[in-house]
């Protein structure tokens, strides 16, 4: 191990905490997404598909340049035109999470929403009819069946999403892929930086599997029993 391979494991320190808040924040999309698409009103429908559409239409690396440098040049206008004097600079975490997040908030929207239309709808209709709040239904009867359905595509966009923290390195913040960048360049060995790099990303997607599984066996049990 040499300090180059140190400071690419603390760039992986890095690269964790921006995909588990990008998570956080695909999640959240995604379950207004679905509860629009959801909903049967139009306006809701319509923004929900028009931000499904847009995100699967334009690719991630070109998403994440516009809202980096867009949303910057579009504060410093917004203040500019409010008379201040001041200047933002996106922090390169909070643009990575965010962009990230926004991206696989569409594919969770998808996701969650299939999940939720395999749920026959008798039973949210046995919750409303018991007294049961739409909220309290949803948190009771729908959220935990949801995972059982949702968690396949969760994986998948799970495993997409961890290894697209990559591109954040483009924007300057300094997780495990810039600085394999920079290690390779200062020693010209870039085979052994790099596959160092992708050794930790196997890594990172071989444990999200084993938990992951470990998850679908939890929410398939009884569903395993009963067909039993």
């Amino acid at each position: 191990m040499t300090g180059y391979h140190a400071s690419i494991l603390q760039g992986a320190l890095l690269t964790v905490g921006v995909s588990l808040a990008a998570l956080v924040v695909a999640i959240l999309l995604g379950l207004l997404g679905a509860s629009a698409k959801l909903s049967g009103r139009p306006i809701l429908v319509g923004l929900a598909t028009a931000y499904t559409t847009l995100v699967r239409g334009i690719p991630e690396l070109v998403l994440m340049l516009l809202i980096f440098y867009g949303g910057t040049i579009g504060l410093n206008k917004l203040l500019e035109a409010m008379g201040s004097r001041a200047s933002v600079d996106i922090n390169p975490f909070l643009a990575g999470m965010l962009t990230i997040g926004f991206i696989y908030g569409a594919y969770m929207t998808e996701t969650f929403r299939g999940a939720i239309l395999s749920i026959p709808k008798g039973q949210m209709e046995a919750g409303w009819a018991f007294g049961m709040s739409p909220l309290r239904t949803f948190l009771r009867i729908t959220a935990p069946q949801m995972v059982r359905y949702a968690l396949p595509g969760f994986t998948n966009n799970w495993l997409v999403l961890i290894k697209a923290t990559a591109l954040v390195s483009l924007i300057g913040l300094h997780e495990m892929t810039y600085l394999a960048k920079q290690a390779s360049a200062a020693t010209r060995e870039p085979f052994t930086y790099f596959l160092f790099a992708a050794a930790l990303f196997l890594i990172y997607t071989t444990i999200s599997l084993w938990a992951l599984r470990w998850l679908d066996r939890r929410f398939s049990m009884g569903v395993k029993r009963a067909r039993a």
